[in-house]
C-alpha cells in the first residue's frame, strides 16, 4: 500500500490553508473538513489493500493516519473554545481559558502511563496498541469516543491523536492567555503576524532543522523532522525541498559538515567581540 503521495498532497493542502485562511475560525473549519476527507481516503485504501504485516499495520495506526488525526483533534477543539469564548469581561476570559488550561492538564494526568510510554520512544506496547487484532481484548480509555470502527480502529490510535494535539493545544491555550495579560484579545493578531524573511538556503535550514532536533527536540515533544521543518515555517517565510536528500548531500560533505552552524557561530562570537569594544 503506497500511502506517501496521498500523505505528501495532505501536507501541501494542510500548509494551503494556512495562506488562504488566516482567520483562526476559518482556518479550523477548513483544517477539520481537510482532515476528516482524508480520514476517510485512508480508511478506503486500508480497507481495499489492508497490510503486509504487523510492522505496517503498527506503523500506520501510530504515525500515518496521526497525520489527519492530530489536525482535527486540535483544530475541533480551538474551533470549539473560539466559538464559546466571552464576548466580554476580561475576567470572565481569564476564567474560561484557565479553566480550559485545567481540563487539558486532567487529560495529561489521566494518561500519565501512556504518556510515559510515548515520550520514552518505547514499543514494546506497540502490538496491543496499534493494531486492530486487540481492540476487543483491549478496550479504548478515551471516554469521548464511546464507537470507534473496528476496520479503522485501534484500542490507543485515537488517545495517541488526542494526546499530540492537546500537546499543541497547550501552547495555543498558553498563547491566549498571554496575549490576554498584556492587552491583545484577539487570537487573529498572532495569526496575521508577519513571517521573518529566510535569507540563507535551503541547505542551511536543513541543517538548522536536523541541529534542533540532534539536541533533542523531536524526542521530546514527540515530532518527525517534517514537523519541525512545518513548525519553522509558521515563522519564517521560506518553503524547503528535498530534506532528507539534502541532508544526505550535507554529511557527504568533505570538510565541515555544519558550514551554516559555524557560520553563526563566528557572527555571534563578532557580535560579542564588538559590544564589548
Amino acid at each position: 500500500m503506497e500511502l506517501t503521495t496521498l500523505c505528501e498532497k495532505f501536507d501541501s493542502d494542510y500548509e494551503a490553508v494556512r495562506v488562504v485562511a488566516p482567520n483562526i475560525l476559518e482556518r479550523s473549519t477548513m483544517a477539520i473538513n481537510l482532515s476528516r476527507d482524508f480520514l476517510h481516503v485512508l480508511k478506503s485504501e486500508i480497507l481495499k489493500f489492508g497490510f503486509k504485516d504487523k510492522s505496517e499495520e503498527i506503523n500506520f495506526f501510530k504515525n500515518i493516519k496521526q497525520i489527519p488525526l492530530i489536525p482535527l483533534i486540535y483544530y475541533s477543539e480551538i474551533r470549539s473554545f473560539e466559538i464559546q469564548f466571552p464576548k466580554g469581561n476580561v475576567d470572565c476570559q481569564r476564567k474560561y481559558i484557565k479553566k480550559k488550561i485545567n481540563r487539558v492538564n486532567r487529560f495529561f494526568l489521566y494518561n500519565m502511563d501512556f504518556g510515559q510510554y510515548i515520550d520514552s520512544t518505547c514499543t514494546h506496547f506497540d502490538t496491543l496498541y496499534y493494531t486492530r487484532d486487540s481492540l476487543e481484548t483491549y478496550h479504548m480509555v478515551s471516554s469521548l469516543f464511546y464507537f470507534q470502527d473496528p476496520d479503522f480502529s485501534t484500542s490507543r490510535d485515537m488517545l495517541l491523536g488526542k494526546f499530540k494535539a492537546y500537546t499543541r493545544l497547550t501552547a495555543y491555550l498558553d498563547n491566549r492567555l498571554h496575549d490576554l495579560e498584556s492587552g491583545s484579545t484577539s487570537p487573529q493578531m498572532l495569526e496575521n503576524s508577519q513571517k521573518l524573511i529566510w535569507p540563507f538556503t535551503n541547505t542551511d535550514w536543513v541543517e538548522l532543522v536536523y541541529a534542533l532536533s540532534s539536541a533533542g527536540i523531536t524526542n521530546q515533544n514527540s515530532l518527525s523532522i517534517n514537523k519541525v521543518s512545518n513548525i519553522l515555517k509558521e515563522i519564517f517565510d521560506f518553503t524547503p525541498k528535498d530534506i532528507y536528500k539534502t541532508y544526505q548531500e550535507i554529511k557527504n560533505r568533505k570538510h565541515s559538515k555544519t558550514l551554516f552552524l559555524d557560520e553563526l557561530t563566528k557572527c555571534l562570537l563578532t557580535e560579542m567581540i564588538r559590544s564589548e569594544d
